[in-house]
């Protein structure tokens, strides 16, 4: 299954990535990179154009709340935090009964960008099957933690993960 495609553009105060496809466990540990990055680097208002997200898995939706929770854990304002552009209703949907709607401010229509805005290239750090189940194991716990209806949903999926993540550990 192809995996969304990630594009940044940053300004003085912010950076906009643009979620192209399907946003889902195989990009997920290139995402949690992409964005520790520019949290690194100071960004601290965070605009994440989905006009062409497909959809968002589970794994993606617990990276974004996590970071979400990291960069501001009561929620966005105008100043920090995450924005959403152009969530589509699933997602909208997902993120409310998952409990996590509040980590972020919702938007809708044309972003309007400064001009000083300029491009940079992600890095790929094309992830192991062990980063990627240590990604998506962190994530369900982000998510369980952060909404106990979320500890029924995915308590076979962590439990499954980090038996998979043993697994490999004994293996390397």
């Amino acid at each position: 299954m192809a995996s969304a495609k990630l594009s940044v553009l940053v300004g003085k105060n912010f950076a906009c990535v643009k979620i192209a496809g399907r946003a889902n466990f195989a990009c997920s540990p290139d995402f949690k990179s992409l964005l520790d990055g520019l949290a690194q680097k100071q960004f601290r208002h965070f605009i994440m154009d989905l006009t062409d997200c497909i959809l968002m898995d589970s794994t993606f939706l617990g990276v974004l709340a996590g970071f979400g929770i990291k960069l501001n854990p009561k929620g966005a304002t105008a100043e920090h935090g995450i924005e959403l552009n152009n969530a589509s209703e699933r997602v909208t949907d997902l993120l409310e009964s998952l409990g996590a709607v509040h980590l972020f401010r919702l938007t809708k229509g044309d972003l309007k960008l400064p001009d000083d805005v300029k491009a940079c290239t992600p890095e790929p750090i094309n992830p192991s099957h062990e980063e990627i189940a240590r990604t998506s194991l962190e994530a369900h716990e982000t998510l369980m933690s952060m909404n106990l209806d979320n500890v029924a949903r995915f308590k076979d999926v962590t439990q499954f993960l980090a038996e998979d993540l043993r697994n490999i550990e004994k293996s390397s």
